[in-house]
């Protein structure tokens, strides 16, 4: 099936209420991961963000109705899928488990459900990839696609975002809408601004931007063409990292000192904000002096770790215009920005050099279509 804004499918010859006919029907969904450039953490608090997706990273669910042993209660059950043929790995996670009784109140469903999930997730766990969001993603479009029923952009952010609180309590809405995009993200209270910067997979005609403001942001100065050439380098810690354990680290803080909270949400928004405008003019050695910058400021909070710091210092050494922690912390992922292939390539020796356990390029503007 042709995904074309990943969230409208068309209608089926079976009636929706049909439950006898679509039993053992499956549905489909898709979605991938995604990485922070700038401003993690302090998007929680309102401030902005940018992201991207990350297409190398993909996930995807298949939804398969199944007949009720009784009359009770729905019932929704999620798997993973293993290496091997048939291989599957039974998933309890609660932000998962909140989807089916969500959906059916947005969707209308009724009568007594129950539905098998197995997701197919190529995102590392715990490196603020974003992981919980992008199986979400692809869980609700697989049950949209299952029940034959459409959904709005708006409507599958709800459903992803409403799981995201329940797996990592506060959630500022930035992964829901990331996974599902195909450019880069500025991403503020809520509403998000779809950059035009060519990227694998890049389809100038999608957005999974939040409908309620798609069309300014604070790059409003830029060209409506973006100029910026450019590869990032994802590289894998091989630690993981817990974004619900640094939101609450950072909360405790903050509530010991309000000028702690105000100092860095003002250098992170002044940060994020100068760096829209380098990708909007293709100011790639000033996009990447900022990305170290917010690194100093995540570090400086307590959310970096030797291992990421020995991998940024690595990312630098080897030619990197900058590099920083991307996601929750505390672990994870680095990412660093390479000018032109060659770097990319030193970036990933030094980096795999300094200990990173796997790494990833993820190619914009002129090279999109770079093999990595």
């Amino acid at each position: 099936m042709t995904l074309t804004n990943a969230q409208t499918y068309p209608d089926r010859t079976a009636a929706p209420g049909d439950m006898d006919l679509e039993e053992g029907r499956i549905g489909w969904g898709r979605a991938h991961a995604k990485a922070i450039l700038l401003g993690e953490h302090a998007v929680v608090y309102g401030a902005p963000a940018l992201a991207i997706p990350v297409p190398q990273l993909p996930v995807t669910a298949t939804a398969r109705r199944l007949r009720c042993s009784d009359e009770g209660a729905d019932r929704i059950s999620f798997a993973m899928a293993g290496p091997g043929p048939g291989a599957v790995t039974p998933l309890a996670a609660d932000g998962l488990r909140c989807l089916l009784p969500d959906f059916k109140a947005i969707t209308g469903v009724d009568g007594h459900v129950c539905v098998d999930v197995i997701i197919d997730c190529a995102i590392p766990q715990g490196r603020g990839l974003g992981s919980s969001a992008a199986c979400a993603r692809a869980a609700v479009l697989a049950l949209a696609d299952l029940f034959d029923r459409r959904l709005d952009a708006r409507e599958v952010f709800d459903l992803v975002q409403a799981s995201e609180k329940v797996a990592h309590g506060r959630s500022s809405g930035i992964d829901a809408l990331a996974t599902g995009a195909t450019s880069p993200l500025l991403f503020r209270s809520g509403t998000a601004r779809e950059l035009p910067v060519p990227m694998p997979g890049y389809s100038p005609g999608h957005s999974a931007a939040h409908p309620a403001e798609r069309t300014d942001g604070d790059a409003g100065e830029g060209p409506p063409s973006y100029a910026f050439d450019g590869l990032f380098v994802l590289a894998d810690s091989g630690v993981s990292g817990s974004t619900k354990e640094a939101v609450e680290l950072l909360w405790r803080k903050f509530e010991r000192s309000a000028q702690t909270q105000a100092d860095f949400i003002l250098g992170a928004s002044r940060l994020t904000r100068g760096a829209a405008r380098d990708l909007a003019h293709g100011r790639t050695s000033d996009f990447g002096a900022r990305m170290t910058e917010n690194h100093k400021l995540l570090h400086e909070l307590g959310l970096s770790t030797d291992r990421i710091d020995g991998l940024i210092e690595a990312a630098l050494a080897a030619g990197s215009l900058g590099a920083k922690i991307s996601g929750g912390g505390l672990g994870g992922c680095v990412i660093a920005l390479a000018a032109e292939p060659r770097q990319a390539e030193a970036t990933v020796r030094s980096l795999h050099e300094a200990g990173a356990v796997r790494t990833w390029v993820v190619p914009m503007g002129r090279f999109a279509n770079h093999d990595d």
